[in-house]
């Protein structure tokens, strides 16, 4: 047992190594943009760029339509797969498993050749066509992280005898579904919520194929560019990633917490 526990530990340790070193490295070649001392001049340079607010304001609008329509799609197709098509569900999953197969380049090479200027569906014929298609393209990004989360938090709970009783209620479809069902599974939907947000946020490929300000190739256009302001960036990403995963942790918690409540 205590050999098996140093190991533990051991495994542990140079896993932190692993992780840790090399973010404090990055953390401290960003604060050595003034000669000769540490400052947060590469963090005040990067707040202070018109394009990173509007790159990162973009990505955040792009993030919350992304949650919002994703949410609105999944939900009620994971309660009717779940309710009435269960033998449907291995191939629902099977689909929403396909964008971790397929890779982003050729998801959105699909999307430009089914949906350029020229087709009967011009999504890229105007800015905000493409914006709507970039949407699209996240949407479908997030479908497997979103989905799973969603139908998890569908298996602890009775999806039947909540229709049911709402039914006997005189309840129709929209009210079972938004005051029955969706408040049920509201941690799974902001554990999806944060997992999207945090993709979309450092997603690069179909935000630059479609030539659109978002963040992720803003920060490859900061990487070729500047020297101590990449390892700024780089540590504002970690951050909103951690605050993202930080507070799916908080909604799983308090998720657990809320049924023994009095």
């Amino acid at each position: 047992m205590k050999t098996s526990r140093a190991l533990a530990w051991f495994a542990i340790a140079i896993g932190c190594i692993y992780f840790f070193v090399p973010l404090i490295g990055t953390f401290e070649f960003s604060l050595r943009m003034r000669r000769g001392e540490y400052s947060l001049d590469a963090y005040q340079s990067v707040f202070a760029d018109v394009q990173f607010q509007q790159t990162f304001g973009f990505s955040m609008l792009m993030a919350l339509l992304t949650i919002i329509f994703g949410m609105l799609l999944v939900v009620p197709t994971a309660y009717w797969v779940r309710l009435r098509l269960p033998q449907m569900r291995p191939v629902v999953e099977f689909i929403t498993l396909m964008p971790l197969v397929i890779p982003a380049i050729v998801i959105v090479f699909g999307y430009l050749r089914l949906y350029n200027s020229s087709s009967w569906i011009p999504f890229t014929g105007s800015t905000q066509g493409t914006n709507v298609l970039l949407v699209l393209s996240y949407i479908t990004l997030s479908l497997p992280y979103m989905y799973r989360a969603v139908d998890t938090a569908m298996r602890a709970i009775d999806v039947r005898t909540l229709t049911e009783a709402a039914e006997i209620l005189g309840a129709k479809w929209p009210a079972i579904l938004f005051r029955c069902i969706f408040p049920n599974v509201m941690s799974g939907v902001l554990s999806g919520a944060f997992i999207t947000f945090a993709i979309v946020m450092g997603e690069f490929t179909m935000a630059a194929l479609l030539n659109r300000p978002a963040f992720g190739p803003y920060l490859q256009l900061v990487g070729a560019n500047k020297a101590y302001e990449p390892s700024a960036l780089a540590i504002i990403a970690f951050a909103v990633t951690w605050l993202s995963m930080g507070l799916i942790q908080l909604v799983t918690r308090f998720s657990k917490l809320a049924p023994s409540r009095p």
